[in-house]
């Protein structure tokens, strides 16, 4: 019995026309990575500063079709071309630009004085036991009395003048800062004052090194809140005996019952206001660069 070999089929690949170049190549040739992208990556993304203008832009173009179709009148609320039109008037004769100046003094010299007193006040008081023991209390007592209920005490102590309009503003901006810079103070870790210790810093070192940097979060924090109140407590102390200034010209305004001038006033209010915490964001991205923290997705 025999048995027959077929040739091979001339269509196989023949193993010894491989070169040992090409085995190798075929054997250790890494695989092709694809990228993973993220799901919220993918997403078309839309400009931040165009999302946040999202919001202000529909209601203006609500107020002005409520306006035009008359279910605002004027007489309760002018419509935004008529708000333009008189902001374009009193920036022209310059009386909005001279009430801004006098009310921007007012901020600033109360700003400053409640950040003096407010900070000083919560140094001795975190930093010292026995600062506790004499500030703490007291503060406590007059953060909780309403500064607008002291307006009357201060006509009767310091007159018609400017000078109850910067104290009202100062007492306003005292209390968030003597909180936050005072919680920030005594929230530093107590191992990193350790730390300070047997690395040998003394009591001042330990102060700038360690405890002024563990509190600026919550100083800036305060400085924030103090600035808000800051303008919120400008509007009361220009309601008293002004002749200046931009809570004159509301006062004005609603002698006269003009709608318009009163909300160009609180617009301009509330850009100086942004303006203004704006600059203190800033300065703590510019601050705060070693604390890395969540921004949100």
């Amino acid at each position: 019995m025999s048995i027959s070999h077929a040739p091979p089929d001339s269509s196989a690949t023949d193993i010894s026309d491989i070169s040992g170049a090409d085995v190798a190549a075929t054997t250790h040739s890494p695989p092709d990575l694809v990228p993973l992208v993220p799901a919220s990556s993918r997403r078309t993304r839309i400009p931040r500063w165009l999302r946040r203008a999202t919001g202000p832009v529909l209601l203006l173009i609500l107020w002005q079709l409520l306006s035009a179709t008359g279910v605002l009148t004027a007489d309760v609320l002018a419509s935004p071309g008529r708000i333009a039109q008189v902001a374009s008037d009193l920036i022209a004769d310059g009386s909005l630009t001279s009430a801004m100046r006098t009310s921007l003094q007012r901020v600033a010299a109360g700003l400053a004085l409640g950040t003096a007193v407010g900070t000083g006040l919560a140094l001795v008081s975190g930093l010292f036991r026995v600062g506790e023991d004499l500030v703490d209390a007291p503060v406590q007592m007059l953060r909780t009395v309403p500064f607008v209920g002291l307006i009357p005490l201060f006509i009767i102590w310091f007159g018609i003048g400017e000078a109850p309009k910067v104290a009202i503003i100062t007492l306003g901006v005292t209390f968030p800062l003597y909180l936050n810079v005072y919680a920030g103070i005594r929230g530093v870790d107590a191992q990193l004052i350790e730390a300070g210790e047997s690395l040998g810093l003394s009591r001042w070192g330990l102060v700038r090194h360690v405890v002024l940097p563990g509190a600026l979060p919550g100083a800036l924090t305060g400085l924030r809140y103090s600035l808000g109140i800051a303008w919120l407590a400008l509007v009361f102390a220009e309601q008293v005996n002004a002749d200046s200034g931009i809570g004159f010209l509301m006062v004005q305004a609603r002698d006269f019952l003009r709608t318009d001038v009163i909300v160009v006033c609180l617009i301009v209010y509330a850009f100086l206001g942004l303006l203004a915490d704006f600059i203190v964001r800033s300065l703590e991205r510019l601050l705060l660069q070693w604390r890395p923290t969540f921004t949100g997705r």
